[in-house]
């Protein structure tokens, strides 16, 4: 279970707040609130109801608070907009609308804190919360120090954290002096509290804040050695088992609907509101459901929908389907007791890292029992000490499957423990012979040392020389200057994780805004630095002159008429005879296809034009003299390669025309009658007019609309 949090954001809503200082485009009160926002939705993002929050407004037009008495005016000017409990997104855009600037700067910010401290303390009462008090406040408003000791002891009696960010707070790194503010400052310190400037805070929110989860046992059991049921000399130790490290996933997509309360009459698009007018009532989450039909010749449609209770669950056995009915099903269930039970063990020099198949777990003593936790720490030292490993075969649960575990020992001054990952087995092995990097065999059987595709020193000392240069651990500095590693663990974050959460939070409260640009924090490690690569051009010159390393240059793409002459395997160079004999090359119905290839190989504008021409007609031609459909099969595959060729040398025009002026004539039976059936087969292989996206970035063609509706048209027979 997660900890319990109470929090309460105070939020000085005084006029002087309306006000812009310091070079900035927004408002005090406008700045002071991108830090608001994102700790409420971060904690909105959590989804626990445990996490509660309120917001109270200091120096308000209005008053509305427990506290507030007509005999006493200490209270007053102070409005508590949402009490202490969970937040939802109604409550974000109803905050949204009030905290706006006021037109007094009358209140008394000690006076707001007493109202939050008695907000936390009727809610939480006496139970074990993370208690904390955030006041953010540009220190104009006047400040009533008295009762500050009573004030302080309440804080820390109750565990009050208490946190207070000014604008423009004195800060020498943010070029701010104010002064005037001890009292204030001794009441954080008091309480053992954080002062600041809001400007450091802000600019701490583009760090990713790292999530605690309280970790929940897998497993707990005995971890046995030997039998414990027939034999006193077997161990058999209390323990628990708890994730060391779990994957950390973005946030997914929920699918939902408007819900479907129409009126009769109403469409779907009628009925739907406006993102503006849609509330969260409105929607509904996606339901699934699941029908079953078996073949039945009697029914209508010839499909019987049956009951998922009459199914039996069928496995593959090959190409085969075995069902398996409900009361066999314990044939196949393997009958496994709950236990962790060593099996083995093997030398840490003899295990190869790379048999690990899952995250790491942690293996523990039972908290509670001192007998236990005294047996596995020598279990531990004992395999410390002889540098080993423990095999195990364990079943979280009675009837789960077993797995084999590896277990390794874990000493160090704070804690002792066992880690524990999952191991393979036989079948989940698969063992793939390469050929030797170091040598090369030949057919005979000799070995040879030195070949060209072999390294040599140079190459090997070059490539040495460049590892050293793009060295990492050494790169960066660590607070006194010294060497340290460039890249550490902790300053290295998910990009993809945290800056979805980004977006997420931002678009909740700015739907119609620009998302926020990508912090720098998430992308500096996506490149190696630029010094480290400028120190290294040295060392990648010389493994390229080492290595023989020549450029290859790239096949050219057919672009606009021009395509790459394939070199015939006899030598002979037919582009250059059917050139030598001049005049147009006439394409002959029998060999329509290669001819064509070949007159486009020529690669002339007029050549092309003329190969597109004279295909269309033979198309036509076979279309119009096919007795049936004998003679659609031939057209289709001509049509298919112009319409290839057409994409690929980016002329769409002599294609898409030709097709337009193809389907007239079928629609007006132009054809020698009827041809509607070549039509249909036009259509289903989807053969209708190139679109400008299948052409890359020359832009020829025709929209997607337009195709669409061009093979939109149906025939009727």
């Amino acid at each position: 279970m997660a900890q319990k949090e109470a929090t309460v954001y105070i939020v000085d809503l005084g006029k002087s707040m309306g006000e812009k200082h310091n070079g900035r485009e927004i408002s005090d009160l406008d700045w002071a609130l991108t830090y608001i926002w994102d700790k409420i939705t971060t904690t909105i993002s959590n989804e626990r109801k445990t996490a509660m929050l309120a917001v109270v407004g200091l120096r308000t037009d209005g008053t509305l608070n427990a506290l507030d008495n007509s005999d006493e005016d200490a209270y007053e000017h102070i409005t508590v907009f949402k009490e202490l409990g969970q937040a939802l997104m109604p409550d974000v855009r109803r905050l949204k609308q009030q905290l706006v600037p006021s037109n007094t700067d009358v209140g008394d910010a000690i006076s707001a804190l007493v109202v939050a401290i008695h907000m936390i303390t009727t809610v939480t009462k006496k139970l074990a919360y993370t208690r904390k008090i955030i006041l953010v406040t540009n220190g104009n408003g006047s400040v009533d120090a008295d009762g500050l000791d009573a004030i302080t002891s309440k804080c820390k009696e109750d565990g009050i954290e208490l946190v207070i960010l000014g604008v423009d707070f004195d800060d020498p790194e943010y070029g701010v002096k104010e002064d005037n503010k001890n009292a204030v400052k001794d009441l954080v310190e008091e309480c053992n509290g954080l002062y600041g400037t809001l400007g450091f805070a802000i600019d701490e929110m583009v760090i990713p804040r790292m999530k605690t989860v309280r970790p929940v046992h897998s497993y707990r059991g005995y971890l046995t050695l030997g039998d414990p049921e027939n034999y006193d000399t077997a161990m058999a130790i209390d323990v628990e088992r708890y994730p060391r490290i779990m994957v950390a996933k973005a946030p997914s997509a929920s699918q939902f609907v408007v819900r479907p309360n129409m009126a009769p009459g109403e469409t779907q698009s009628q009925f739907a509101p406006s993102d503006e007018d849609l509330k969260p009532s409105d929607l509904a989450a996606v339901k699934n459901a699941r029908t079953y039909q078996v073949p039945d010749e009697e029914a209508p449609g010839g499909k019987r929908d049956v009951e998922q209770d009459e199914l039996s669950r069928g496995f593959n056995y090959g190409s085969t389907v075995v069902p398996i009915e409900e009361a066999d099903k314990n044939v196949t269930d393997f009958e496994s007791k709950q236990g962790m039970d060593i099996i083995g063990f093997v030398v840490k020099d003899q295990y190869e890292r790379y048999l690990d198949m899952s995250k790491t777990n942690v293996i523990i003593a039972q908290r509670t029992n001192e007998k236990a936790i005294m047996a596995l720490s020598s279990f531990i030292r004992a395999l410390y000490e002889l540098d080993t490993y423990a095999v195990a075969r364990l079943v979280p649960k009675d009837g789960k499957s077993p797995t084999m575990v590896l277990l390794a020992p874990s000493v160090d001054a704070d804690a002792e423990c066992l880690f524990e990952v999952e191991l393979p087995f036989a079948e989940d092995l698969r063992s793939y012979r390469f050929p030797a990097l170091d040598k090369i065999v030949t057919v005979s059987g000799k070995e040879l040392k030195q070949h060209r595709f072999l390294p040599g020193d140079d190459l090997m000392d070059a490539m040495s020389d460049y590892v050293d240069a793009m060295d990492l651990s050494t790169f960066g500095e660590d607070d006194e200057g010294n060497p340290s590693e460039y890249a550490t663990i902790e300053e290295t974050f998910s990009p993809a994780l945290h800056r979805v959460s980004q977006v997420i939070r931002s678009r909740a409260i700015w739907p119609d805004e620009k998302l926020p640009p990508v912090p720098e924090i998430l992308v500096k490690y996506s490149n190696p630095p630029q010094e480290l690569i400028n120190n290294a051009k040295a060392s990648l010159k010389a493994i390229a002159t080492a290595g023989d390393v020549k450029k290859v240059q790239p096949k050219s793409k057919s672009k606009k008429g021009r395509r790459d002459v394939p070199k015939p395997l006899s030598g002979l160079d037919v582009t250059a005879l059917l050139s030598a004999q001049g005049g147009t090359v006439k394409i002959s119905p029998q060999n329509a296809v290669p001819e064509f290839r070949q007159l486009l190989d020529r690669g002339s504008h007029e050549d092309v034009e003329s190969a597109f021409q004279q295909l269309g007609k033979i198309v036509r031609d076979l279309i119009r003299n096919s007795v049936g459909g004998s003679g659609y099969a031939r057209a289709l595959e001509a049509t298919r390669v112009m319409r290839e060729e057409a994409t690929d040398l980016e002329v769409p025009d002599h294609y898409n025309e030709w097709m337009k002026k193809l389907k007239t004539e079928i629609l007006k039976e132009e054809l020698n009658g009827d041809r509607k059936d070549m039509w249909f087969m036009i259509r289903a292989n989807r053969m209708g007019l190139i679109q400008s996206k299948e052409c890359g970035a020359s832009g020829a063609g025709v929209g997607e609309d337009e195709a669409k509706e061009f093979l939109s048209v149906r025939l009727s027979i």
